[in-house]
């Protein structure tokens, strides 16, 4: 024989079942995915970022797409499909936002600078910026397209010199590459580029008067196709925990 729960039970038992249970994740839905472009720069950084945001939401799996951030950008432009995109300077991240394929001003995350990055040994003798203009060096710089290389020409246009690479290279790994083969005399990359490369590399600080900080922002784009998962990526990205992980990597935060 059937017995009737008391009056008000039944609902009290249906709310209960909703609760999520203790120790899932915030985010809520199972199996979510979170696209995220983001600058050649950023690798070693985010990818720490992406282990630790993972184990916190399990629930949640995080694809990293790196690049130039010119060319990531022109991607998003053409229709890929992405969630969160963080570039390496503001005037890319204008190419996204101007369009209305992300709010504008999104937040700035954190900040870089550029160094001279030479072979270890430094057997080019690079001591200073001025150096790069020496005829007998092999040089690369980033295409001025692409963040680190705009950053590079206004450097240089500060210190008032001109220097004729070997090539200009697609971004800032690439750049990297050829110092960390021995390829080249020295390259103008970021300084999170010098530290990733460990004992292959050492850096030579910019003088003053070239130094120049590029802010990197990070947008959700309006077709996210996991909005509430992108939201969480960028705010773990924000917090305190996130920060530090940038900021172990070398970057500045803001």
């Amino acid at each position: 024989m059937s017995r009737r729960l008391p009056r008000g039970v039944a609902p009290l038992l249906t709310m209960l079942l909703l609760i999520p249970a203790a120790g899932c994740s915030s985010i809520g839905v199972a199996g979510q995915r979170v696209t995220v472009f983001a600058a050649s720069s950023l690798t070693e950084a985010f990818r720490t970022v992406r282990a630790d945001f993972e184990r916190r939401h399990p629930d949640t799996d995080v694809v990293l797409s790196f690049g130039s951030s010119a060319t990531l950008a022109r991607q998003l432009l053409q229709g890929a499909p992405a969630d969160v995109f963080a570039a390496a300077d503001r005037r890319t991240m204008g190419m996204v936002t101007n369009v209305g394929l992300a709010p504008k001003d999104p937040p700035t995350f954190a900040r870089n600078q550029l160094q001279i990055a030479v072979p270890a040994g430094n057997p080019g003798r690079v001591r200073g910026l001025p150096d790069l203009a020496r005829a007998e060096l092999a040089v690369v710089l980033c295409a001025p397209t692409v963040p680190c290389g705009a950053a590079a020409q206004d450097a240089l246009r500060a210190a008032d010199l001109k220097v004729l690479p070997d090539s200009y290279e697609k971004d800032v790994k690439a750049a990297m590459a050829k110092v960390v083969l021995g390829e080249v005399d020295a390259a103008l990359v970021y300084r999170t580029d010098v530290l990733a490369a460990g004992d292959k590399v050492v850096g030579v600080e910019l003088p003053a008067v070239a130094r120049v900080v590029n802010d990197y922002p990070v947008a959700i784009l309006n077709a996210a196709a996991n909005p509430q998962a992108a939201r969480a990526f960028v705010a773990y990205l924000r917090s305190p925990v996130g920060q530090r992980a940038l900021s172990e990597a070398g970057f500045e935060i803001p």
